[in-house]
């Protein structure tokens, strides 16, 4: 069983998943869709959580740096419902905030073109929030 971690844009979903120790998030993919079509990102879900046996979602919440929730948290709590809907697993949620510039520095560290830092920036960000819901948990 693993855990599944996610980045939610308007036209991308970065996903991440653990190990089967729940210790060490990777990378997987960036699923792409029409602007605020979630119904087809969840359908490309359905497959991802069959094959890795997923048990928990952890959802990144993306709020103002003021700790208040805008249009974009709004949509993510939509979509945590239809996640729940879905799927009828845990969705937790997991602040986001920063975590894309934290993903851009380390493609930028790492000399990533930026061709390659647009393609893979929404799923490093998804590894983000799942390790750092993953430290949480183990209590690092």
């Amino acid at each position: 069983m693993r855990y599944l971690g996610l980045d939610l844009g308007t036209k991308t979903l970065g996903v991440a998943i653990s190990d089967a120790t729940k210790t060490i998030a990777t990378s997987l993919e960036t699923i792409r869709f029409s602007e605020l079509d979630y119904d087809s990102a969840i359908e490309k879900l359905k497959v991802l959580l069959k094959d890795f046996n997923v048990e928990k979602i952890v959802l990144g919440f993306p709020k103002n740096m003021n700790n208040t929730v805008g249009e974009s948290g709004k949509r993510t709590l939509t979509f945590k419902e239809k996640l729940e809907t879905s799927f009828h697993i845990p969705v937790i949620m997991q602040d986001e905030r920063l975590s894309t510039v934290e993903a851009t520095n380390y493609m930028l560290e790492a000399n990533a073109s930026r061709k390659m830092r647009k393609v893979k920036v929404d799923s490093v960000a998804a590894n983000i929030i799942l390790q750092t819901y993953l430290d949480k948990e183990k209590g690092r």
